[in-house]
Order: structure tokens, then C-alpha cells, then sequence
């Protein structure tokens, strides 16, 4: 059987992700001190693993409603307002299974095909592949370092045209840990505006900003509210990865074909992620704040430690990753990351995981040890001794 001819060409010509790839060489190795993976080392707070367990004793083992549980989109709507200052109604709110479900229910449901979706580079890995999947044309709208990665409305308005439908707005940022602040947000919300674009806020870093302000969504700028679609989640505020819960929240004619898509591809998330989810949303915001503590502690420490070595390190004021430049070494970031990890077992990612526009740069993630970060700054500091760099 000619299998080519059976496949959708767009699935079958789609590059596999660049993070998992270097995940999987570490994987097969000993000894590899892994920088690799946006997963937190804290264990998910033991009183949301209790109130999962306990659901399981109890039997509470049935489908949800499509959307989620009622109790949970109350909780989300209610963590919503006390956290962010952002009002929804039940009907706003849905329950995903994780964070990527509810971008992918989004722009399948928002965009048509030869419909344009704007995504600035570098970026997470899923947006460009589900816009071709849902026959939409990505605009990459490449990000600048000495704009510290944020979008400026110059860039945003260059890529602009009659076909655009869709903004993806991946602030706090992975991989550079950028932050759109409540002065740079109202600076592109006019353009946005006057172009009747949607915006799809991937939010999923919002609990982890630094410096002592808070994180501003888009949805709070004037105007704002209604033509934007929030995702957000439980595995980073929460270090809830493994359950495997996301939501979405945004004006009900959205969320309500949002809901469609995932019912007849889905039916509803985890139960008992969703019990568990209740309990962190009620009970977890201490739970919050220690863990961004530790990882802001953590992310001083790295963005010294990188500069000390000649990486030159933008520093990040969100999320839990850094984007040093590794252009001094002479090597393209593939090459970078395949002989340090071959070397000196150290994995990272290549820049170029996120975007073309990530060429000469690496992510790094912090959401590991003090310890087991200076092990791997040292043996970094060894290869690029090695190199003569």
C-alpha cells in the first residue's frame, strides 16, 4: 500500500517537535543533567493529590458534563476575578484536557481556511502546525531580543492584511520568557481593534511573573474583552502536568462551538484531574506563591550564572525559561545542542525548536534544583572552554 497517497499531506509533511526530540536522546543516556522540559520538579501539593485520591475512594469515577464540571467552571471564574480581576460567567468557561486542547478547540473553531493567524516568533511549538491542520495561514511575526521579545506595534501592524482573523498572544512567553506589561498591551490594542482580530491569550505562565507586578491579560485593556479567548491551566501555576487539565474562558458564542469541537473529539477532561482541580483552585493560592519563589530565586541564579560564562542572557520576567545567545560558538543551535549533549551530556533545545526567528539562541529551563543547574552551567562552561569560545 502507497501509504503517501493515504495521508493528509499537511500531517505528513509537519516537522515532530523539536523539544521532544532532544527529551528522547537524554532518555536513552546516563547520567544527563536535563534542562530540556517545561516540567516543574515540585510534586503536585499533596491536599489537591488527596482531594484526586479521595474522589477515586468515593467512586466518582463517571463522564463530566462536556464543558467540565459546573463546580469547576464556578472555580475558574471565581480564581479568575481574584487573581486577574477578570469577570466570566459559567457559560464562559470550559474545562480542556490540558492547556494545548483548548488552543487547538480555539483556532479550529475561529478559523476557516485562507483565514491569516498572526503568531510571534519565537513561540511554543503548536500553534503554527494546528493553524495549517485547520487550513489557516500562519504570519510569523518574528520577535526581537533588543525589544526583550515583546510584540511592538509596528511589527504587528506590518503583518496585517483583510485575511487576518486571529492574533495569537503567547504572553508570558516560552521559550524566552518575555512579558507583555499593561503599557505594551494597550499599545497594540487599537490595531487590534480596528481590524476586528480575535485573540487567542495563551496565559498558561500567568501565575509566573517576577518583579513584584502582577500579570495583565489583553481581556482587561479596554475594549479588549470580547473579541479575546484566555487559555489557561493547571500544570505550571499548580505543577499538575500529568493530570492533564487546561481551561478556557471568553465570549460564550466561542466557547460554546469551543465545547462542540471538544465534544465530538474529546467528550470531557479527567474526573479526576477535574476534583483535583477544584481543590487548587479553592485552596492552592499559597501553594502559588511558594512555588514562584523558588523559581524566581532559581531564575536569578541562572541568568547570572550563563552571563558569567559569555552566554549573553536577555532576563526573563515570566514563565520558568531562559533564551541565552550561543551565536559566539560559531554553531547553529541544532549543532550546539547535539554535540553538548553527545559531550558533555547536558540537554537544552535549540532555539530553532520555537521558529526559524530562534537560530542562535537555546531554551533552557530553571524548574529544576539550585544543584542540578550549576552541574550543568559547569559542564556548559566546559564545552564552550572546549570550543575556545
Amino acid at each position: 500500500m502507497e501509504y503517501n497517497n493515504i495521508l493528509n499531506p499537511v500531517v505528513r509533511d509537519m516537522k515532530p517537535s523539536g523539544i521532544r526530540k532532544f527529551f528522547s536522546i537524554a532518555e536513552e543516556m546516563d547520567d544527563v543533567i536535563s534542562l530540556s522540559v517545561g516540567e516543574p520538579d515540585f510534586k503536585t501539593p499533596w491536599h489537591v493529590r488527596e482531594a484526586g485520591i479521595n474522589s477515586l475512594r468515593s467512586g466518582k469515577t463517571r463522564y463530566t458534563a462536556n464543558a467540565g464540571f459546573k463546580k469547576l467552571r464556578e472555580e475558574t471564574s471565581n480564581y479568575m476575578q481574584r487573581r486577574f480581576n477578570l469577570e466570566y460567567s459559567v457559560s464562559q468557561v470550559m474545562i480542556s484536557v490540558g492547556g494545548s486542547e483548548a488552543i487547538d478547540l480555539c483556532i479550529r473553531s475561529v478559523i476557516s481556511p485562507g483565514d491569516e493567524v498572526i503568531i510571534p516568533e519565537p513561540c511554543f511549538v503548536c500553534y503554527e502546525p494546528i493553524t495549517r491542520m485547520s487550513g489557516g495561514v500562519p504570519v510569523l511575526l518574528k520577535t526581537k531580543m533588543e525589544n526583550n521579545f515583546k510584540i511592538t506595534p509596528e511589527e504587528l501592524r506590518e503583518k496585517v492584511t483583510e485575511k487576518t482573523k486571529l492574533l495569537i498572544l503567547p504572553y508570558p512567553n516560552n521559550p524566552t520568557g518575555a512579558v507583555m506589561r499593561r503599557e505594551d498591551l494597550e499599545k497594540i490594542a487599537p490595531i487590534i481593534k480596528e481590524n476586528n482580530i480575535m485573540v487567542l491569550s495563551d496565559e498558561i505562565y500567568a501565575e509566573l511573573t517576577y518583579g513584584g507586578v502582577r500579570h495583565v491579560s489583553i481581556a482587561e485593556i479596554d475594549g479588549m474583552y470580547d473579541c479575546t479567548v484566555i487559555v489557561g491551566g493547571f500544570s505550571k501555576a499548580y505543577s499538575m502536568t500529568g493530570w492533564r487539565l487546561g481551561f478556557a474562558c471568553g465570549p460564550e458564542p466561542i466557547i460554546s462551538q469551543m465545547i462542540k469541537v471538544h465534544q465530538y473529539a474529546i467528550m470531557c477532561a479527567p474526573t479526576t484531574a477535574q476534583y483535583a482541580g477544584i481543590e487548587a483552585m479553592q485552596n492552592g493560592d499559597e501553594d502559588i506563591i511558594e512555588m514562584r519563589s523558588q523559581y524566581d530565586m532559581r531564575r536569578r541564579f541562572i541568568v547570572n550564572a550563563f552571563n558569567s560564562i559569555g552566554l549573553d542572557c536577555f532576563e526573563p520576567e515570566g514563565a520558568f525559561y531562559i533564551f541565552p545567545s550561543i551565536k559566539r560558538s560559531g554553531l547553529t543551535s541544532e549543532e550546539f545542542c547535539e554535540r553538548l549533549i553527545y559531550s558533555k551530556k547536558v540537554a537544552v533545545v535549540p532555539g530553532t525548536a520555537f521558529g526559524e526567528s530562534g537560530e542562535g539562541y537555546i531554551r533552557v529551563s530553571y524548574c529544576y534544583s539550585i544543584e542540578h543547574i550549576k552541574e550543568a552551567v559547569s559542564r556548559i562552561k566546559d564545552f564552550l572552554d572546549e570550543l575556545g569560545v
